[in-house]
C-alpha cells in the first residue's frame, strides 16, 4: 500500500498538520497553506470539499465553560463551609475537567 493511498483512507480530523498542507496543496484556492494552523487547515480543506462542519454538543465557547467553573467554584466553597467534603471533592473534580477542556478549546 502507498503512503498517499494510507493518508487519503485517514479521516481528516485524524490528519497531522503536515499531511493536511499536503493536501491543502493540491487545492488550488487555498492559499497560504503552509503558514496555517491545524485548525484553519481542516476547515479549509473541508469547505472546498464541501463538507459541513459538526459542532458537538460538548464543544462549549471558553466563556461558557468558565463561567460553569466560576459556579462549580462557588458550590464547592460552600460545601467545604458546611464540611461536606465528598461533595468538595465531587465539585474539585468537576472543576478540574471543564479547566483541561478550556485548555483544549483554545488549541
Amino acid at each position: 500500500m502507498t503512503e498517499e493511498k494510507a493518508t487519503e483512507e485517514k479521516p481528516l480530523e485524524k490528519m497531522t498538520a503536515t499531511e493536511l498542507r499536503e493536501i491543502a496543496k493540491e487545492i488550488p484556492d487555498i492559499k497560504g497553506a503552509s503558514g496555517m494552523k491545524k485548525a484553519e487547515l481542516l476547515s479549509a480543506i473541508k469547505k472546498m470539499r464541501g463538507i459541513k462542519e459538526e459542532v458537538t454538543k460538548s464543544d462549549g465557547s471558553v466563556r461558557d465553560l468558565k463561567r460553569s467553573i466560576k459556579e462549580l467554584k462557588k458550590k464547592r466553597a460552600d460545601a467545604i463551609e458546611s464540611g461536606d467534603s465528598k461533595n468538595a471533592t465531587i465539585l474539585k473534580r468537576r472543576i478540574s475537567r471543564l479547566k483541561r477542556s478550556t485548555r483544549r478549546s483554545k488549541k
